[in-house]
């Protein structure tokens, strides 16, 4: 099932709808937002680093709410975010019905793209969105939404300042160019990993570098044909690794659970309801922390869909409670792993281990990240829910911007909006997941408009004393003296 082409009559009816839809409700708003410049160059109102769901989503809403912004991603166009490159699985987890990035816009849902080209009955035969159909209808919102993206962009360097702006330093994968812009605001849509990367346990670094893979990393399935494959992990990253390898003819592939058991409930279901959505970030410290941690140490299962996929295979083989304590390499290069039930030979290991949250770890963010105030640094929790997730979030203010670390002088950081997965304990699940994004990008918007009214309170109270149009021409009565006695 292919969807159409741009051009086809079905889309083009969707769009002429979704026009009429934007008009009834006056969208976009007009550029509001005061024009400023240092020195002859000017100031963007709003950088955005990501051109992902995320960031399509925030820049839209902006757009929405009269704020100009300009994407850049370091992807070439269509292959922004993970579907198309790193993801593995063959569908969305998220259930199809939910409205993900359309703003409320009705024209602008997964299911108005798919039934203008299919229809209500296959509609009504879809289980869940193919992950490639997905990338598809991500590549039409960001089209009809009009928003700005510059491709191929990778930020080298976001350098807030003293001064109402921050520095982005800008390198062009294509053609090398180095530029600088200065933008008012920057808003880091990077992503699951978008303050961190791949995290692997410590005897990892034992695993000959050409034998270990993260499962965020890119790689040639054709390399796990007749190979011996240890998956470390049990989630839905883990069995969409495991999958990939035995679809490419892998002769074995093992996946290593430290579990008793591999989850069965997500309870982070539990936690979707419009309260959530729109509350979470209100919640006392406690309570939010609390939450979260539940949810991480309950863990959320691989969907039943991807582990069938590992499962129906022969060659598949599910280990729990079994964990890594040494590693050696045998004399024919491949990797012995010794675990507490016994040694297994494999030729390829795959973590499937999550992310680490470490603005340290990214070159961009050098001249911020040590001044950004974690969790850790101001809350303690109680005994028996630390957790180094939640230590390490970044602890943000009610626009998702960075806030100073105790002992730390870094002027402009708040100017530095993080819209990313990592913000999760601070605002809940509105930046990084589907279910809850629109309401993360309007709260984003919404914060932003009066930031930028704020900053700007006397230019556009200029504007209101020089504001003159008549709505009377003062001809549409006559004066008569009052009657006397």
């Amino acid at each position: 099932m292919q969807p159409s082409p741009s051009s086809s009559p079905d889309l083009l009816r969707l769009e002429e709808r979704l026009r009429a839809e934007l008009s009834y409700l006056n969208l976009p708003a007009s550029a509001w937002v005061a024009e400023k410049k240092v020195g002859d160059q000017p100031l963007l109102p709003v950088a955005i680093i990501g051109g992902g769901m995320a960031g399509i989503c925030a820049a839209t809403a902006l757009q929405h709410s009269g704020i100009p912004a300009v994407v850049y991603d370091q992807a070439p166009d269509q292959l922004e975010g993970p579907w198309l490159t790193t993801a593995r699985m063959e569908t969305l987890r998220s259930p199809k019905e939910l409205t993900g990035p359309a703003l409320g816009i009705p024209s602008l849902t997964f299911r108005a793209w798919f039934t203008a080209q299919f229809g209500e009955q296959a509609w009504a035969e879809l289980d869940k969105i193919p992950r490639p159909q997905w990338a598809e209808y991500l590549h039409w919102l960001k089209r009809v939404s009009g928003v700005t993206v510059r491709n191929r962009m990778r930020a080298e360097r976001i350098e807030p300042t003293a001064d109402g702006y921050a520095r982005l330093t800008l390198k062009n994968l294509d053609s090398g160019e180095v530029s600088e812009i200065l933008a008012r605001r920057v808003i880091l849509a990077t992503g699951r990993d978008g303050l961190g990367g791949g995290w692997m346990p410590d005897w990892a670094q034992e695993v000959p570098a050409e034998r270990r893979f993260h499962s965020s990393d890119l790689w040639n399935d054709g390399d796990f044909k007749d190979k011996r494959i240890v998956v470390i992990g049990a989630g839905a990253s883990a069995m969409d690794c495991a999958a990939t390898a035995l679809e490419n003819g892998a002769q074995a592939v093992h996946l290593l659970a430290r579990r008793a058991q591999i989850p069965r409930i997500n309870k982070s279901k539990g936690a979707g309801s419009p309260g959530m959505a729109h509350g979470f970030w209100k919640l006392p410290d406690e309570w939010k922390w609390r939450i979260r941690h539940y949810i991480n140490t309950a863990q959320v299962p691989p969907p039943k869909g991807s582990t069938l996929r590992v499962s129906r295979f022969p060659n598949a083989y599910f280990h729990t409670h079994v964990w890594v304590e040494s590693v050696s390499v045998n004399p024919d290069g491949s990797v012995r792993l010794v675990t507490n039930q016994g040694p297994l030979d494999t030729d390829i290991v795959i973590f499937s281990t999550g992310f680490r949250i470490n603005l340290e770890q990214r070159p961009e963010f050098s001249a911020f990240a040590p001044s950004v105030r974690r969790w850790g640094d101001r809350y303690q929790p109680s005994a028996g829910e630390e957790d180094i997730e939640l230590f390490d979030s970044p602890d943000l203010g009610e626009a998702f911007e960075f806030q100073p670390r105790p002992g730390h002088s870094c002027p402009g950081l708040e100017r530095i909006h993080c819209f990313c997965y990592p913000s999760t304990l601070s605002h809940g699940t509105v930046a990084g997941d589907i279910p809850q994004i629109s309401d993360g990008a309007q709260r984003l918007a919404r914060a932003l408009c009066a930031s930028f009214l704020q900053e700007d309170i006397e230019e556009h109270f200029a504007q209101l004393q020089a504001y003159s149009e008549p709505e009377l021409d003062g001809d549409e009565w006559v004066e008569v003296p009052l009657p006397r006695e």
